[in-house]
């Protein structure tokens, strides 16, 4: 199999296809596009999603937080509790772990969010450190929001922009290979200061306010992978409009030299957005400061790109350019 996340037609045979019990106060239930369970718990829905971090190095506690707290987030609820799963590797050092521990505390702290517990294993089958968090919160019923609730004539947007996580990465572990490859030094100042910019509870908030009702964080397959899983948990199509792209200049500078795509590059971060074509999100979401990417519409069936003024049938790249990238490197030492 290929390094990253198992997705598509995979995911469904290996994993979902054995889940055959299911529950009726479980309002969404395991399923491809969905990053989220949502229980009913009577006066509240409680939304339970886990995400693993393997491969940032960096301030990975602080990613860990957010980007669990993204898929919360994405659910339209607000995250109130983390549980925290350590793989570490005998090599790392007491003092090492510690860091990383007091990382994933502050960061939790500075979001309200209290770290409810989890497991600390020390073991030889890791060779870097591996942290699973999984993220607890709650919803209430009018607000909540599903991959799945996408519907034909949607617009899709993304917020903030793309390759947002895969640029902070690059540029925080990757920064001599980077210079050596053509990137600017003030590209690489800019995208290793992303931090502020990897949580998307502000534009839930937003969004969730006014209508949304289909969110879904942008997180490994960046634009093309969250746009596909979309789609597939709603039982539509879509098209990519690649003519309508905005890329930052630092992420257009990284990924040029790399010979990445931006769109194809893990980006917790970017919030994708489906909503009504007379929804006027885009408006509403300058008046917060907060930049919309329209990058693409929902259909029937099919999957498509439109690029330079031309459409033709699209399919999903096999793994997210971070992987693609981290391969070629360790392959070329």
């Amino acid at each position: 199999m290929e390094i990253g996340k198992l997705a598509g037609n995979n995911l469904k045979k290996v994993i979902l296809n054995k889940i055959d019990h299911f529950r009726s106060d479980v309002l969404i239930p395991a399923g491809e596009g969905e990053d989220s369970a949502v229980v009913d718990l009577g006066d509240s829905l409680l939304v339970v999603s886990s995400d693993p971090i393997t491969g940032a190095e960096k301030n990975a506690g602080f990613i860990a937080v957010n980007v669990s707290c993204n898929d919360i987030a994405a659910a339209g609820a607000e995250p109130f509790g983390i549980q925290v799963v350590f793989l570490l590797p005998p090599s790392l050092g007491e003092d090492k772990a510690e860091k990383l521990m007091q990382e994933i505390v502050e960061t939790a702290k500075a979001m309200d969010i209290e770290v409810l517990g989890g497991h600390t294993e020390i073991t030889d089958l890791v060779q870097k450190p591996i942290i699973t968090v999984t993220a607890l919160g709650k919803a209430v019923k009018e607000e909540l929001t599903s991959s799945a609730s996408a519907e034909v004539g949607d617009r899709l947007y993304i917020t903030k922009g793309m390759g947002i996580e895969g640029c902070y990465i690059l540029a925080n572990d990757y920064e001599d290979y980077l210079l050596d490859h053509g990137v600017s030094k003030d590209s690489i100042g800019k995208a290793s200061n992303y931090l502020n910019l990897l949580s998307v509870i502000p534009e839930s908030r937003i969004a969730r306010k006014n209508g949304v009702k289909a969110m879904h964080d942008v997180t490994e397959g960046g634009v093309y992978g969250a746009v596909a899983e979309m789609a597939s948990a709603s039982g539509l199509g879509y098209v990519i409009e690649a003519d309508k792209f905005q890329v930052k200049d630092e992420i257009a500078d990284i990924c040029k030299n790399l010979n990445i795509d931006p769109a194809g590059l893990i980006s917790s971060g970017a919030m994708l957005i489906a909503a009504a074509s007379d929804n006027d999100l885009e408006s509403i979401f300058a008046e917060k400061g907060i930049q919309l990417i329209e990058v693409g519409r929902i259909i029937e069936k099919g999957s498509y790109i439109e690029k330079n003024r031309a459409m033709e049938e699209f399919s999903l790249p096999a793994e997210d350019e971070l992987w693609k990238f981290i391969k070629k490197i360790t392959n070329n030492s």
